[in-house]
């Protein structure tokens, strides 16, 4: 038996594998984006909050129109690979490619560094819009068995979170081991095991020398690092002269981030908790040139796993063969499909509450915990989780009904993380728990999510006799990329609201409110939103049963008229 074979519906090992392998790169696009390209704009790139949060959400807004019509040029596409394949054999390099360029620094004035990032993230979300809802949608037509596609959701989940972790778990130490500028470092003594003086000098200028002492057990105070003063916008602020305005780094932390020039030494008076430092207890890195060789070489897994997918599927689900296109009236069969509107809705507030807990957890870390490294390891926690939750997910819906699991998993998920509020900066343990058990309940949703637009699918082709699986997919690909926009804006303008500069310390330390609060309460509301909008969805196991076996009567009786 061939391995693109069905038997009895059920799809092979190695294809659902296959098909894995293509969130798995979507993930290390999306999950690079989500985690990490905020704090690359405000603290590397050197982008305000309030410019990124507006970036954010234009950009992601004005791609919904993008997703309906993606999907509908799909159920469009006639090729010998099918309709869904080929789009992610087509952009497999394309997402690579710009991808990269994101988390690509060009030395450009503020409104060159605006127009480059409102620019290559446009380019991004068309690019990732053309592959992720083919890929969507082709777990409808693999299979025509709504169970089986429940199971191929947990792989794919599984891939996603694979994919993820990835990302999360090594892209911090990749852009350590990039980012090595190589520096010389001196460190003499004022106190012994007390107070010291540290002094670095790069050999060439770093446009964003991050700073800190291993394992955090030392403050630093510098005497001689300087900042641009900028406004919440990003825009240096001119003094009486009309000169840049600048201010001297006085603020006690475990780490600094700042600019250097070739050759001049900076000096830092640093106070140990009692540890005997020495020159390898400091982590200094270049993050920008980390950064973007970091991405480059996870691009290049990314362009790998997806010919994996276009190579180890197939398409077997085609519309009826009676159907003619007309984009009109399959807009309206969507308008009018109250389940479609349902799930459209429900993975709107989903998206925006886990998008903004994922897109602040850096923030969180790197100016609350004061411990950015200690990120990757909570990333992987939370990736760890979310295959589990994946995994687990099928035989729950089995037992209780997607729905039920769905409402459950929201309501959570959502308790959970918003306890992650009153934990303190040492409180690790607690931080870890909390946040690997709401992740293990919202990695359900996802799964659930993509598994019920397939129903949502066959419900269309069961009510109007028509089939427009990349049209009822463009949801999904619409409430990621809508929902991470409105997140995106609210992580920026709650980040802007308290006056966060990234280069600024004093600032910084003055929002670390409002970085608890997106770290932990407030997504939590959204997501009780969710919740509510799923206990109204219809189509529950005992109808599925009904139209799947009707869909199927009406497909082999069309087989046996072709005959």
């Amino acid at each position: 038996m061939s391995n693109y074979m069905l038997q009895n519906g059920k799809l092979s090992l190695f294809e659902k594998i296959c098909y894995a392998f293509g969130d798995g790169a979507a993930n290390i696009a999306w999950r690079g984006v989500v985690f990490f390209l905020m704090i690359y704009y405000t603290d590397v790139f050197g982008l305000g909050p309030a410019i990124v949060g507006t970036l954010v959400l234009v950009v992601r807004l004005s791609d919904g129109i993008s997703d309906v019509a993606m999907g509908a040029i799909c159920d469009r596409t006639n090729t010998r690979w099918g309709k869904f394949r080929p789009w992610i054999l087509w952009t497999a390099l394309p997402l690579a490619v710009i991808l990269s360029m994101l988390f690509t620094c060009p030395n450009l004035n503020m409104t060159g560094k605006i127009v480059y990032a409102f620019s290559t993230y446009i380019l991004f979300t068309l690019i990732y819009t053309a592959n992720n809802i083919p890929y969507g949608a082709l777990a409808a037509v693999m299979t025509p068995d709504d169970k089986e596609r429940t199971k191929l959701g947990s792989f794919r989940m599984v891939g996603a979170f694979g994919g993820g972790m990835l990302v999360q778990s090594l892209l911090l130490f990749l852009i350590a081991y990039f980012g090595d500028v190589n520096p010389k470092v001196e460190l003499n003594t004022i106190e012994p095991n007390q107070k010291y003086e540290l002094v670095i000098t790069t050999p060439t200028d770093v446009n964003s020398l991050s700073l800190e002492t291993e394992k955090h057990f030392a403050t630093m105070i510098s005497s001689d690092v300087v900042y641009v003063v900028k406004d919440e916008e990003g825009n240096p602020i001119l003094d009486a002269n009309g000169q840049q305005k600048t201010a001297v780094d006085s603020v006690a932390s475990t780490s600094k981030s700042f600019s250097t020039v070739a050759n001049k030494p900076y000096h830092f008076t640093v106070e140990s908790n009692g540890e005997t430092l020495t020159t390898e207890s400091f982590r200094i890195v270049d993050q920008s040139t980390g950064y973007s060789y970091a991405i480059y070489l996870l691009s290049f897994f990314l362009a790998l796993f997806l010919i994996i997918t276009f190579l180890g599927t197939r398409e077997r689900v085609t519309p009826p063969a009676a159907q003619k296109s007309d984009l009109g009236q399959e807009l309206k069969d969507l308008i009018y499909n109250k389940p479609w509107i349902l799930l459209v809705f429900v993975a709107l507030m989903y998206n925006i509450y886990n998008n903004t807990k994922q897109g602040v957890t850096l923030y969180y870390f790197t100016h609350y915990i004061q411990n950015q490294l200690l990120s990757a390891g909570y990333m992987f926690s939370l990736a760890l989780a979310s295959v589990g939750g994946a995994m687990l997910t099928a035989p729950l819906s089995n037992r209780f009904g997607k729905k039920n699991v769905f409402i459950g998993a929201l309501l959570f998920s959502a308790a959970v993380n918003s306890m992650i509020y009153f934990c303190s900066a040492d409180s690790i343990t607690s931080i870890f728990v909390l946040g690997t058990l709401s992740e293990f309940f919202a990695a359900i949703f996802p799964t659930l999510f993509f598994a019920m637009l397939g129903d949502v699918a066959d419900y269309s082709e069961y009510v109007n006799g028509r089939r427009a699986t990349g049209l009822v997919y463009s949801a999904g690909s619409f409430a990621t990329k809508f929902g991470g926009g409105i997140a995106g804006a609210l992580i920026g303008y709650v980040l802007a609201f308290y006056g966060y500069n990234g280069s600024d310390p004093a600032s910084i330390a003055n929002a670390v409110e409002g970085i608890k609060g997106l770290m932990s309460w407030i997504p939590a509301a959204l997501c009780v939103f969710a919740a509510i909008g799923m206990w109204f969805y219809t189509l529950d196991q005992k109808q599925m049963d009904v139209i799947t076996a009707e869909l199927q009567r009406r497909r082999a009786s069309e087989g046996a008229k072709a005959e």
